[in-house]
């Protein structure tokens, strides 16, 4: 095989213009974001010293992404995606633009910060189900997985970079500073969706209220495809988030040395932008379901590996693979959602997607907490690895369409138990 069918599949890029921009838009905007994230930390903590409060943060970001998301998802599958989209990024500039003020301004409440960093993160959940539509709309069907691979490759690139930026802005130019960025990020994302073309729901758009909300579920729940790729990521992410257990881990297993605890994660992003970049085999196999159920295993495996090994760099290699499996995990799963979706649901399905990123880690992190604090971190670990690999593989047993393929040759229908996908 050759080196360039390995790398990312760069065919989007070539075929679109307004895919290049809009990508262009999300990578600034994801820099930004993963800026604000530090300094939001940063400055709670500097603030209050209390790990309460630092704690609160992922509340307040995650709360609105769960409350608002389905309804959101519901509104955008009977309105113009785009003018969705604008005005999520709209609302997020806005706020990042009061973060900036209280920054320069100084001695503003936490609750305050909290409390903007709720209203952004509720911008977010309008915006994220618009945003699931654009790729089917402007590529061809083909290239929906190269193109989820880019954006993944860049996001995971951002996730790297922007904690590293934030640090320099902040030793330099302070709180303000780093807020002003991000707001800026937003205001280029808002420049590269303004061009789009409208984009309505296409077929029958959604009922409002819970109506809508109903029918986005009842097509969950229906189309099995769709159904056992969310549950695949649910067991991943529920039952082997490995993240709160690292401090724990490190302190048993070697000897409580910062610098590992920080290679810890530094691996897992390592990973996955390294299985991202070589997505190329991977989205032009174009079957996804397989891909996924295997790589939500690799997963579960890896982190059960790591949490036997007493060894440091054997360690690290694990969670580079987990990285990686993770990676391709996220990426099959948005490609069999935006590809077996019909348009007209596609926002909220999306949104439930979402929700469940947002909060099958949450949970999974309180989970490993709980079973770290009448065991060990590496009990936790390995029972969480075997956990998830047990799962995984019901899932597959009991979706053989998810095993098959993606199901997407009949997007357009719920799937009857027992029916071919």
């Amino acid at each position: 095989m050759s080196l360039a069918r390995a790398l990312v599949d760069v065919r989007p890029l070539r075929t679109s213009l307004l895919f290049r921009r809009l990508l262009i838009g999300r990578t600034v905007s994801t820099l930004g974001s993963f800026m604000t994230m530090v300094t939001v930390m940063f400055q709670v903590w500097d603030t209050t010293r209390s790990a309460v409060w630092s704690g609160a943060v992922g509340l307040a970001q995650a709360l609105p992404t769960i409350g608002i998301g389905l309804f959101a998802g519901s509104w955008v599958d009977r309105a113009d995606r785009r003018r969705v989209y604008l005005l999520g990024n709209a609302g997020q500039a806005a706020c990042s633009l009061l973060l900036a003020v209280q920054g320069f301004v100084g001695h503003v409440p936490v609750a305050v910060v909290l409390a903007l960093v709720a209203v952004q993160a509720s911008f977010g959940a309008v915006g994220a189900p618009a945003a699931g539509v654009f790729v089917p709309r402007l590529l061809p069907k083909d290239q929906v997985a190269a193109g989820l691979a880019l954006n993944q490759v860049t996001g995971q690139a951002m996730m790297l970079l922007g904690p590293a930026v934030a640090g320099v802005v902040l030793g330099g130019w302070g709180i303000g500073a780093c807020y002003l960025l991000d707001a800026v990020s937003f205001g280029v994302s808002f420049a590269s969706a303004f061009g789009l073309p409208a984009m309505p729901p296409v077929g029958e758009g959604s009922r409002p209220g819970l109506g809508g909300v109903a029918d986005g579920l009842r097509f969950l729940t229906g189309h099995r495809v769709v159904r056992g790729a969310l549950l695949t990521d649910l067991a991943a992410t529920v039952l082997a988030m490995p993240a709160s257990l690292f401090p724990l881990v490190n302190s048993e297993r070697f000897g409580g040395n910062p610098r590992t605890l920080g290679l810890f994660l530094s691996a897992l992003a390592v990973g996955g932008v390294a299985a991202t970049a070589f997505s190329g085999p991977v989205t032009r196999l174009a079957r996804p379901g397989p891909v996924m159920l295997c790589a939500a295993g690799t997963w579960g495996a890896a982190l059960a590996g790591f949490g036997l090994t007493t060894s440091a760099w054997a360690g690290l290699g694990l969670l580079v693979v987990a990285g990686a499996a993770d990676a391709l995990a996220v990426l099959s799963r948005a490609t069999i959602v935006q590809t077996c979706t019909p348009d007209a649901l596609l926002g909220r399905v999306t949104a439930a997607e979402t929700i469940v990123g947002q909060a099958g880690p949450q949970v999974g992190n309180l989970r490993a907490g709980a079973v770290a604090g009448w065991s060990s971190g590496a009990t936790a670990l390995v029972t969480g690895g075997v956990l998830c690999l047990a799962a995984v593989a019901a899932v597959g047993t009991s979706t053989p369409e998810l095993r098959r393929r993606s199901g997407s040759a009949r997007a357009g229908k719920p799937l009857a138990p027992g029916e071919p996908a």
